[in-house]
């Protein structure tokens, strides 16, 4: 798991978390065990894409986006790449 500090870069979220699942099935597992926790400690307003597929589930969480691929799909867009490129402060949880 990465996580990308955002504030002062991005008009959108402050942080941005990036994880994989082993399989469609597991990051949708993922996606359902972190939506009950959020909801658990008070969030609302929170907004899921992707979750009927299972290859990237986008969380938006208001102040942190949440991103769980499948391994080849996390491959293929490499977020982090992309983030670090605009000097954003990356970090492996």
């Amino acid at each position: 798991m990465v996580s990308i500090d955002l504030r002062g870069k991005s008009s959108i979220t402050d942080m941005m978390l990036i994880a994989s699942g082993r399989s469609a099935r597991h990051v949708g597992a993922i996606a359902d065990h972190l939506l009950r926790a959020l909801k658990n400690a008070g969030c609302e307003n929170i907004r899921v894409e992707g979750l009927q597929t299972g290859d990237w589930v986008l969380i938006d969480a208001g102040d942190i986006l949440i991103h769980l691929f499948r391994p080849e799909v996390r491959e293929f867009y490499n977020l982090e790449k992309l983030w670090a490129g605009e000097q954003a402060a990356v970090e492996a949880v």
